[in-house]
């Protein structure tokens, strides 16, 4: 029985909520619930209201906001233990393997900020597709303040999303940033009024529910596998994806569904 993570599905969403009062920390055991919960998602099939067998095909990741904290990072008591380098490694590669299980997971993640995002809380963020904040959301990689580094990904996602300078800014300061701030140099996607980062969320999943399932999937690999290649070798992927969805039949109910006039009925859902 999992504490602290736990999910429920909406109309082909699977809306994951953290609560770890009283600020919701990072800790090792929300880690592993975490790392349970999206394997789990992986191969889950549920049934709908008309007791039809579906997927999930979009989830919304969040949490309940404790004392206006959406993740307040790791539980600083554990840096105690961090004493040699094979201790710095281990952490790391646990932050890592959590943030790599929702980084990696095959249909997108929405992350709904609704408070503070700081250390491990903006990591998550950042291992997500999409980033909603409400309008109380703070962000920061604030972790040279305690002497360590963001190791659950930070140093290398935050510069592939917003640029070398401002990510070095922000890591080796240890700033944070208000929701306006990550709006502009798009550490964020949109923002919200305080308390609609859910709805928000929920709003663009549905968009995305109503498309192909395997187009959508198809479209996350090629962008996520193409991000780090030269432009051919992204081209060439791009090529191998779209033939995917070729086989999936996709195409071929889509463009019957635009000439009959009617909303495409995707075998995938």
């Amino acid at each position: 029985m999992r504490i602290y993570v736990n999910y429920q599905f909406e109309n082909g969403l699977a809306i994951v909520t953290i609560d770890n009062p009283p600020v919701n920390a990072l800790t090792k055991s929300v880690g592993n619930e975490l790392l349970e919960v999206f394997k789990e998602l992986s191969t889950l099939e549920f049934e709908d209201s008309c007791f039809k067998k579906s997927r999930v095909e979009v989830v919304i990741l969040t949490a309940v906001a404790h004392k206006g904290c959406f993740i307040a990072g790791a539980d600083i008591k554990s840096f105690l233990e961090l004493k040699t380098r094979e201790d710095g490694e281990e952490l790391s590669c646990f932050y890592q393997k959590v943030t790599n299980s929702i980084a990696n997971f095959e249909r997108p993640v929405i992350c709904a900020v609704n408070g503070f995002a700081l250390g491990g809380g903006t990591e998550v963020a950042l291992a997500c597709d999409i980033r909603i904040a409400s309008a109380n959301a703070l962000f920061g990689l604030t972790e040279v303040r305690w002497g360590v580094l963001p190791g659950g990904g930070g140093t290398q996602r935050l510069p592939r999303l917003i640029g070398p300078g401002y990510a070095k800014r922000m890591i080796l300061t240890g700033e944070r940033i208000d929701a306006e701030e990550a709006l502009r140099i798009g550490l964020i996607e949109r923002l919200v009024p305080e308390g609609e980062a859910l709805s928000e969320a929920k709003k663009m999943a549905r968009d995305i529910v109503d498309n192909g399932f395997n187009a959508v999937k198809c479209a996350k690999m090629g962008m996520d596998e193409g991000l780090n290649l030269k432009l051919t070798e992204g081209l060439l992927i791009e090529q191998r994806v779209l033939g995917m969805i070729c086989e999936s039949g996709e195409p071929l109910e889509g463009a019957r569904a635009f000439l009959e006039k009617r909303k495409p009925q995707f075998k995938g859902k």
